[in-house]
């Protein structure tokens, strides 16, 4: 079994930062990203890890890096043969990690809808409209939309990110990138949802990150994972109220069960809530690749 990862350690490589879940090093030329198991709930890393999450993380985004190539071109350079510089951290490494371009990231979460969902429910619930996209009345709670649409959101280094307007994201980063980026984001999750489907999936919605390197656009960060999106078991699918997931819902649940303040520190999980969890990473990982993690 593989080790579990909550925090790496890597003498003599430099420590660009640390995110909820990634750790990122800079190797001069290109960075080195490591997903760790380490989970967030509600803007705060809990305590406990769980194991395999950073390992899903990763080999999920290479699957769709790859499969969507032909679409947008990715940061990736290398995920299986590192240098010789980061073979003592092997064991660290082993199928969570990606060697990648280093790009210019633009700061806009590129979200794309195709269900009434999470803060977007929220959103219409007050004003019938998303990101001030109006949406047909009447709607229920995870109710799919006519067509999937695009909603931008700032990119928050702390705390929540905040959903902006399409008007917004042109003043931002201007008209010709802020099309780019719509265009290619539906497009994504256009082909993202046709596969999952096929699958027995429902991808509810998902963001992407991208940057640039000279005048491309290149997709970063990670791709359509349980952690970026919401995928919804289609044989359960009941509108009207929030679904099932394949994602962190267990530890939300358990909580929200618990009476938690939501303020760090985060209490520890108990282990049924923790292997409850890894199953559903694990359960998306194989449905939707068709194998298993391992």
């Amino acid at each position: 079994m593989n080790a579990v990862v909550s925090q790496t350690v890597f003498p003599g490589l430099t420590l660009r930062g640390r995110g909820k879940v990634r750790d990122i090093y800079d190797l001069g030329d290109k960075l080195l990203i490591v997903a760790t198991d380490r989970l967030s709930a509600f803007d705060v890393v809990l305590p406990t890890p769980i194991p395999d999450k950073g390992r899903v993380l990763t080999q999920l985004s290479l699957f769709w890096f790859e499969k969507l190539a032909n679409l947008i071109p990715n940061h990736v350079l290398e995920a299986k043969d590192f240098t010789d510089e980061l073979a003592p951290y092997a064991d660290s490494l082993e199928g969570r990690a990606m060697l990648v371009r280093k790009t210019e990231p633009i700061p806009i979460e590129c979200v794309v809808r195709g269900y009434v969902s999470g803060s977007g429910w929220k959103d219409y619930q007050k004003t019938g409209a998303i990101c001030g996209i109006a949406l047909p009345t009447g709607l229920r709670e995870s109710d799919r939309l006519p067509e999937a649409i695009f909603t931008p959101s700032t990119k928050a280094t702390t705390g929540h990110d905040e959903n902006i307007s399409f008007d917004e994201t042109i003043e931002r980063v201007g008209r010709p990138l802020a099309e780019k980026l719509r265009e290619t984001s539906l497009a994504i999750y256009r082909h993202a949802a046709e596969h999952a489907a096929a699958r027995g999936i429902i991808l509810a919605d998902t963001k992407f990150e991208f940057g640039l390197l000279g005048d491309d656009l290149i997709w970063i960060d990670e791709a359509l994972t349980p952690d970026s999106s919401r995928f919804w078991p289609a044989d359960q699918y009941a509108p009207g109220k929030a679904q099932p997931s394949f994602d962190k819902q267990f530890v939300r649940d358990y909580l929200e069960r618990i009476g938690w303040n939501k303020l760090p520190p985060g209490p520890a999980l108990p282990m049924d809530v923790v292997a409850a969890t890894r199953g559903k990473y694990r359960e998306a990982y194989q449905r939707i690749t068709g194998h298993e993690l391992d």
